[in-house]
């Protein structure tokens, strides 16, 4: 599979990895020693709960644009991002790694 250089992958690439953060801090909360802290009090829990619904399906998303901006196909690295989060970490690392292999012509300049 061949991919391209592109800024705007890079763009997508950190903001997925950001969303994943989110998610994974949000489940957290609901994890011993947190939930019984986040389920006393209602605001924090329907606070957690949001940013659950909101920042897993955003990071799944984001992934697929990475990959489509690279050149490649959305569907597998969606499908991967989807094993959420060891898959979404796999997933980001290996795109991570295909964007960082060709970096920008401009760089080396022309002669």
């Amino acid at each position: 599979m061949t991919f391209s250089y592109s800024p705007s992958a890079g763009r997508a690439l950190a903001d997925a990895t950001l969303a994943l953060l989110a998610g994974c801090t949000a489940i957290a909360m609901f994890l011993p020693p947190l939930a019984e802290a986040t389920l006393a009090w209602w605001p924090r829990a329907l606070g957690a709960g949001a940013v659950m619904a909101l920042a897993i399906p955003w990071h799944v998303w984001l992934v697929g644009q990475a990959a489509r901006r690279l050149g490649g196909q959305a569907i597998g690295w969606v499908a991967m991002a989807l094993l959420f989060p060891v898959g979404g970490v796999a997933a980001l690392l290996l795109l991570a790694g295909q964007w960082r292999c060709q970096p920008p012509q401009h760089l080396y300049g022309t002669r």
